[in-house]
């Protein structure tokens, strides 16, 4: 029976030693109640991009979880082994980077969790999208190094029209910092038109920081923003215009006190000029006005083409505040004008001098109102109409914190 046993006991070792010796299931033995090792579990989960990932938009934006209490850090490098700067949003919902990511690269990431003194890492690469054929450029009528007026909207124009449902995708990628940091908000015009205005107009010396993050961002219906754009600029003294139709003057004010008024004609009845808060869109010293450009012949009763001077914008529909010598004797008695605010020669051109472009402008008691979206109109609405053309809940725009490094 001993001889049996042991005879049993040299079999099943023998075959312990084949298995061990087969190279077919690369399996590794333990030991008696070992298993595999752990994943480390402070290694946060990459929840996007995935690891591995290809035709990754190159808006991407970096989201993962981490335990609780951690502290997180992100690094991406691209595949020379260049760092990619970045920031998490203020609410800790992703990484941006601080630049738009190449098309066709591969980018390895990791992210590092800290709790106490241990740590885990998680390390993913993926690859982004090749370029696309359809890319849509983005326009900011706020000028790189501008210092604009207090009502200065921050107007930014598409291409190409932005699909509705992608509208806040792309608000969510339009980052607006101050300083001082003031509330404000996105409104959209119409789909290829969106504007940002603080709550109560700019606080006089204010640094205003704008990057819309769009290069690469899906914008709807197979179309691409084509890059990100960067504005800074500062915001000059606060002063205001104010034109009353009952007394026929202009008054023209600084920080709250009045520095000059001036006779003005506006529109006469049959082409009233434009009750409303408007603001100083544009500012040339002359320009050729031409009536035919809204469906008046140059050689009609009511037709003109005369170079004006010392002109300032206010809408699109053409109405200025402009030097008009033709109608000085008119001008604080009647309204002579086809729509826009006549001043003298002397008084266009002093006015001229002092105006920023982005100070507001209010007309009162003339016989029409301004026409939404003719010109910028951002602050002929009240804050709570406003803040309803955006396409994000109030309060829902995350912002970066800090600001990402812009190379």
């Amino acid at each position: 029976m001993r001889v049996y046993r042991k005879l049993l006991l040299l079999l099943g070792l023998i075959g312990v030693l084949t298995l061990a010796g087969c190279g077919g299931s690369g399996a590794t033995w333990h030991g008696t109640g070992s298993s595999a090792p752990a994943k480390n579990p402070l290694a946060p989960a990459v929840t996007y991009p995935r690891d591995k990932a290809t035709d990754v938009p190159t808006s991407a934006e970096i989201t993962y979880r981490a335990k609780q209490g951690a502290t997180t850090s992100v690094e991406l490098t691209d595949g020379s082994g260049s760092t990619v700067d970045g920031s998490s949003r203020a609410d800790g919902s992703s990484w941006v980077p601080a630049e738009q990511l190449r098309y066709g690269a591969t980018y390895t990431l990791k992210v590092t969790a800290k709790l106490g003194d241990k740590s885990g890492t998680t390390t993913t690469t993926f690859t982004t999208m090749a370029k696309p054929a359809n890319l849509v450029s983005v326009h900011s009528y706020l000028g790189d190094d501008e210092t604009v007026g207090v009502g200065m909207p921050i107007v930014l124009t598409f291409n190409h029209a932005v699909a509705e449902d992608r509208r806040a995708a792309v608000q969510k990628r339009l980052f607006v910092t101050t300083e001082p940091a003031q509330e404000g908000t996105w409104a959209w015009f119409s789909p290829t038109e969106v504007h940002y205005r603080p709550k109560d107009y700019w606080q006089p010396g204010t640094r205003i920081s704008l990057r819309a993050a769009l290069g690469g961002l899906p914008l709807g219906g197979g179309w691409y923003g084509v890059d990100d754009l960067t504005v800074r600029a500062s915001v000059g003294k606060r002063q205001t215009i104010e034109i009353d139709n009952t007394t026929k003057r202009l008054t023209f004010s600084r920080d709250g006190q009045v520095v000059k008024t001036m006779p003005v004609s506006l529109g006469k009845p049959a082409a009233p000029s434009s009750s409303g808060n408007m603001v100083v869109m544009i500012k040339n010293q002359w320009e050729w006005f031409d009536s035919s450009t809204y469906g008046v012949p140059v050689d009609s009763k009511d037709g003109y083409r005369t170079k004006v001077y010392w002109d300032m914008r206010l809408t699109w529909g053409g109405e200025y505040i402009h030097a008009a010598p033709w109608s000085v004797a008119d001008q604080g008695v009647r309204n002579v004008s086809h729509g826009c605010v006549n001043l003298s020669t002397e008084n266009a051109q002093w006015l001229f001098g002092q105006v920023q472009v982005g100070d507001p402008v209010t007309v009162k008691n003339t016989e029409k109102h301004l026409k939404w979206g003719d010109g910028w109109t951002d602050w002929d609405q009240s804050w709570d109409d406003y803040v309803k053309a955006s396409a994000l809940p109030p309060g829902t725009q995350v912002a970066l914190s800090p600001a990402p490094t812009h190379s």
